[in-house]
């Protein structure tokens, strides 16, 4: 994982790098927001923790910056000002969380992992969307299509599962052929007695 350390006090950047480097985690420091919107802009962080009161630009100022460009990255506030109006302040800005000075490691460390994994779900999920949207496909009507399978005990044909979920033909045989694809349906050959052999769908399972 990669932080980045925004602070205009050494003692405390230095602090807060031993707090990384004991975590196992990369880290790069900044001694005021100005600097630290430059680093954010020329790298990839994970985390970026930001001290309230910095000259030149402050760490709401720097918050407010970071969020034009970066809507996930967690950002933390490190202060020892514990007045609500500046905690709705931040929030308003984009603000991910606070931690109260004087840090404490065991504390700050929870909360950058918690952070992190959050972020990372939220990342995982808006690519996916991504995703479902460029192959035209609405993933409530996948889950949808999707969990109708799971119920079903034998494989059906597209017109069957068409009527029991209310969705046009055609619709439901699209999002059939994409979880084919993804490997979650297998398709079934039924040999009819007259006619052509029929295609049946059912949810795969291993």
């Amino acid at each position: 994982m990669n932080i980045l350390i925004i602070d205009n006090d050494e003692s405390l950047r230095y602090m807060l790098t031993e707090f990384c480097n004991h975590a196992g985690w990369n880290s790069d420091t900044a001694i005021n927001g100005r600097e630290g919107v430059e680093k954010f802009h020329e790298e990839i962080f994970d985390v970026i923790l930001v001290d309230y009161h910095m000259p030149e630009m402050d760490g709401l100022q720097t918050v407010k910056e970071i969020r034009k460009h970066n809507q996930l990255v967690p950002i933390l506030v490190l202060t020892v000002d514990e007045r609500q109006e500046i905690a709705d302040r931040f929030l308003e800005e984009g603000a991910t969380d606070f931690a109260l000075k004087p840090v404490k490691a065991p504390d700050l460390i929870s909360r950058i992992q918690l952070h992190a994994q959050l972020a990372n779900m939220r990342s995982a999920n808006e690519e996916s969307e991504e995703v479902y949207t460029a192959k035209g496909i609405s993933k409530n009507t996948l889950d949808m299509v999707a969990e109708h399978l799971k119920k079903q005990q034998e494989a059906s044909p597209v017109d069957a599962i068409s009527k029991d979920i209310g969705l046009a033909y055609p619709t439901v045989y699209r999002y059939l052929m994409h979880l084919l694809e993804e490997g979650q349906v297998k398709q079934v050959i039924s040999h009819q007695k007259i006619g052509r052999p029929k295609k049946l769908y059912k949810w795969y399972t291993k």
